[in-house]
């Protein structure tokens, strides 16, 4: 079933080639975080670029219900005024998240530490994902959970009483917990220090200094040991969010496979810790060129050339980099398809307690479109062959990325892929039927 009334079928066909540019929308991480960090400071906080998918747009109602002023301008610019670090507001209503894992685990973070009661849910996908690797360190603090059995939603967090500093090491990479811990340091005194083993994306790190914590990074034999010294004043701030290098995946991957594309990707994020997919084509012989590098709102942006590469190959991704990928390896397997040779994805178990089982999601729908497929709990290795036989109708199992990916394939399978419910990319990139076919991507919404 959907998220929404009426499931959305939609079909893709081999396209001609992709030319123009591609606009993609803001980036989702950023944006999550910018109206958080908004709320949690004094003054106002005005953004742009704000990507208005489902998901965003439930955090932001979410930051209403907490007590912050949030309100829309335009297109992507919004603001918001905040209450302060410790200053939310007991909500009236259960918090739905809608299905949004960051959109929970990070107000869940940001709340943790204030005396306060609040419920959250979220779409049948979402209630269905793991909230013990947040609650658990939030406990650490003083807070209490009370969920469904498992640790699942429903949930109503108890904000802890009289915080106190925490030092947490991660059990595994996952952005998602380390931001929910330093937001909630924000309310302990003292310092409430992250140890993370492998790198996760830093958008958390770096818009806390922007909006006046103080925050620490410096590396060790335990890995990266992040410091925020709590009880700061944040003051609001202008964000420019950058476009999201997870949206861009799509239409780039897309212009990789299709013959005769060309496209341009402008302002995307090439954050480090955001980059390995782009990293990994360019192994595989991609044909990217990354013009005008530059930094926009604290991060670092380029514009994406991107052609056709029909001289593509398999190539492994070691465990290290997945972190910097997790979103990506849906949109991978598809290149990997059109490969040649084995790609071996290692590293990825983290996928398995997504949207969906990403793992399972890819290699089912893979292999009812003709392509062999291993995996294990932590690895996918697609076997590509140059091209793939298509003709499936593939579940989207309520994932945008899974959803997008297969609708990707369809365009350059042997016959038409229908993905059975294409309504969750809502959730991320509402524009995104609207620039492919724009592109010249052929996707129609089909009857069942």
């Amino acid at each position: 079933m959907s998220a929404h009334a009426h499931p959305v079928p939609m079909t893709a066909r081999r396209s001609p080639p992709l030319r123009g540019v591609a606009e993609v929308p803001g980036d989702k991480s950023i944006s999550h975080r910018a109206l958080i960090l908004g709320a949690l400071s004094i003054g106002e906080t005005h953004i742009t670029g704000l990507l208005e998918g489902q998901d965003v747009l439930d955090t932001a109602t979410a930051m209403r219900a907490f007590g912050a002023t949030v309100t829309r301008h335009g297109p992507g610019e919004w603001s918001v005024r905040g209450v302060g670090v410790g200053g939310f507001a007991e909500p009236a209503q259960v918090i739905d998240c809608g299905n949004s894992g960051t959109g929970v685990r990070l107000i869940m973070g940001a709340m943790a530490t204030t005396p306060i009661t609040a419920t959250f849910t979220g779409d049948a996908s979402l209630n269905k994902r793991p909230m013990g690797r947040v609650t658990d360190p939030l406990a650490l603090f003083g807070a209490r959970a009370h969920g469904r059995q498992g640790g699942k939603l429903p949930m109503t967090l108890v904000g802890a009483a009289e915080a106190v500093p925490v030092r947490y090491r991660l059990p595994m990479p996952s952005a998602q917990v380390k931001s929910a811990v330093l937001l909630a340091g924000l309310n302990a005194p003292g310092q409430t220090v992250v140890i993370e083993p492998e790198a996760t994306r830093d958008h958390t790190e770096r818009m806390l200094r922007g909006f006046g914590a103080e925050v620490t990074v410096e590396d060790s034999p335990e890995g990266r040991i992040i410091t925020l010294t709590g009880q700061p004043e944040l003051t609001g701030q202008a964000v420019a969010v950058p476009r999201d290098p997870s949206s861009a995946a799509f239409p780039v991957c897309a212009a990789l496979l299709v013959p005769g594309s060309e496209i341009l990707v402008p302002g995307v994020s090439r954050n480090p810790t955001r980059d390995g997919l782009y990293v990994t084509l360019l192994e595989m012989g991609a044909d990217i060129t990354f013009e005008n590098p530059r930094e926009e709102g604290g991060e670092p942006v380029a514009d994406l050339r991107v052609r056709h590469s029909p001289a593509l190959k398999g190539v492994e991704t070691p465990p290290e980099r997945a972190a910097s990928m997790i979103d990506e390896f849906p949109i991978l397997s598809v290149v990997a398809a059109r490969a040649q040779g084995a790609t071996v994805m290692r590293g990825v178990k983290e996928l398995r307690v997504k949207e969906s089982d990403r793992i399972d999601a890819m290699a089912r729908g893979l292999e009812a479109c003709g392509v062999r497929i291993e995996e294990d709990t932590d690895t996918l290795i697609v076997h590509g062959t140059g091209a793939v036989p298509g003709g499936a109708t593939v579940e989207s199992r309520l994932d945008h990325r899974i959803a997008m990916a297969f609708l990707v394939l369809g365009m350059v399978a042997e016959t038409p892929v229908t993905v059975d419910d294409a309504s969750p990319i809502d959730t991320s990139f509402p524009l995104f039927e609207g620039l492919m076919t724009g592109l010249g991507a052929s996707l129609v919404r089909t009857n069942r």
